[in-house]
């Protein structure tokens, strides 16, 4: 059996409520299309969230791996009406950062002075970055001394620069790459950087988190829903290495894997496949968040008089090593894969990344601990009409399971409690995916508390206007079987050889 180790995993998450006031998709259009403020937006600043606030939201402590899963599912809902107490910024997977040292985490992030900000912000971001544990000597050194506020204003006023806010104060901001091509015109560059940083940040913690030094990454890939690129090339840049290179991981290579929601679970692949066949020593799959997301469905939470919950980049990065024995593992004889000709419907979706793969190897629904397909927060989407999709997914799982006569009709909503989850990652399109749950599920596999789980990721590929096809992959996290699906040096070989060969002249003797 081939198999992939899952060395280790990091969870964070950026709170920016003001980058999503200003340039969160939904506000941003409302606010031209209107060209002034309608009521929703006067209205939102009303209902956005604190620092505090999103610390203690119990879905993003989740995420960050604050407390456990099982406790999570227990808490009282609505989550926003039932706060956390004694919350930290910082889980067992990463951390919430502030808005401020994320402006901070930006400009270091920004090799082409395309984000200014004030003197005395940055020195109050610098002080506060260096608390932060994983942001070391290098990466802070980086952070620049800032400028006047009146330069500031007259790159916002002349030059068509953003700007940046803090505690409703311009603090900063984001200039034009170029004079005419609209792919490097602020608004994207605002939007690229933010992705970085976010990718830089879990990138940090899960170095952390493993021990591994950056020197010691070998490759690098990308997969959020960004495009790097200027006008000739829209979408032909490369996230990767340059996170890398903020990072430290100066012997690393990369390249960035796209897919809409889908792109994480085949980035997976693509990066376990690499490990696997010995040409990569490992390999490290991230990604960053995406600003136009933030506040997506925020007119709806305005509307029924709730707190605008969409104000988190949400990002991850996971380390994958050949098995050694030592860490859960990726099956690559079991790969769910949504071809051309499966079907858009939920059940062929469905049969194709969950029924098949399992048939493929002799297994069967009931032999999945859990399904991680759609992970979104339920108080983010049901206000918005779009429904609890976790539990949407689930079911749609058990009622196949029902189909292949697997399971009763009337185990179903059992067979749902069982093996589905919670939703609990913010609505930032391939985030939700299956990943937030890579990293849970190698810690309960470790406990001994779960055997097997399967990652889903699916997605629509009509957001691109080139096809209706839907879209989509998935893949069993198990206990390694000792080592089985290592690569085996060359070393390894020779010295097996010749061990095999002395135990034959043993017999023939």
């Amino acid at each position: 059996m081939s198999s992939v180790g899952i060395k280790g995993y990091a969870y964070c998450l950026n709170h920016v409520p003001e980058l999503g006031l200003h340039y969160g998709n939904t506000p941003y259009v409302e606010r031209h299309h209107h060209k002034g403020e309608s009521e929703y937006l006067k209205n939102l600043p009303e209902h956005m969230q604190s620092f505090e606030d999103a610390r203690d939201y119990a879905p993003n402590q989740a995420y960050i791996g604050g407390f456990p899963l099982s406790e999570y599912e227990a808490k009282k809902q609505p989550w926003y009406e039932n706060r956390l107490t004694g919350s930290s910024r910082y889980g067992k997977f990463g951390e919430i950062m502030p808005e401020d040292e994320f402006l901070g985490l930006m400009d270091i992030c920004d090799v082409f002075d395309i984000i200014w900000l004030e003197k005395g912000f940055a020195a109050s971001v610098k002080e506060k970055l260096a608390q932060d544990p994983i942001i070391n000597d290098h990466v802070l050194a980086r952070l620049e001394a800032g400028h006047d506020l009146s330069e500031i204003e007259t790159e916002v006023k002349d030059h068509l620069a953003l700007p940046l806010y803090f505690d409703n104060k311009v603090v900063g901001c984001a200039r034009n790459g170029h004079e005419v091509d609209e792919c490097l015109f602020a608004y994207v560059l605002l939007e690229n950087l933010a992705c970085k940083a976010g990718g830089v940040l879990a990138l940090l913690h899960m170095l952390e988190n493993t021990g591994v030094a950056p020197e010691e990454i070998d490759f690098v890939i990308e997969c959020s829903e960004e495009a790097a690129g200027d006008m000739n090339q829209r979408g032909g840049g490369n996230f990767a290495k340059s996170v890398a290179e903020i990072a430290g991981c100066v012997n690393a290579s990369g390249c960035d894997v796209r897919g809409f929601c889908a792109g994480p679970v085949n980035a997976m692949l693509a990066a376990a496949s690499q490990v696997a066949s010995g040409l990569r020593k490992n390999c490290v799959v991230l990604a960053g968040g995406a600003i136009p997301k933030l506040y997506m469905n925020s007119r709806d939470h305005v509307k029924k008089g709730m707190p605008a919950l969409e104000d988190c980049l949400g990002n991850f990065a996971i380390m994958l090593v050949p098995d050694d024995g030592t860490n859960p593992v990726i099956r690559l004889d079991a790969v769910g894969k949504h071809s051309v000709g499966s079907g858009a419907s939920p059940q062929a979706v469905t049969s194709a990344l969950v029924f098949e793969p399992l048939q493929k190897i002799g297994l069967t629904f009931t032999d999945v601990d859990k399904f991680a397909a759609e992970l979104h927060t339920p108080e983010i989407t049901l206000p918005a009409g779009a429904g609890d999709v976790p539990l949407a997914s689930t079911k749609m799982i058990a009622a196949l399971a029902v189909m292949k006569k697997v399971i009763e009709k009337a185990d179903m909503m059992n067979f749902v409690k069982e093996k589905g989850l919670v939703g609990y990652a913010h609505t930032q399109g391939h985030i939700p995916s299956g990943v937030p749950f890579v990293g849970p599920a190698c810690e309960a596999i470790k406990e001994g508390s779960m055997n097997r789980v399967m990652i889903i990721g699916k997605g629509s590929l009509f957001l691109a206007r080139l096809t209706n096809l839907a879209d989509g992959a998935s893949f069993l996290i198990e206990p390694s079987s000792g080592g089985a699906g290592a690569v085996v040096s060359k070393e390894d070989v020779k010295a097996l050889i010749l061990e095999v060969l002395s135990e034959i002249t043993e017999k023939l003797q």
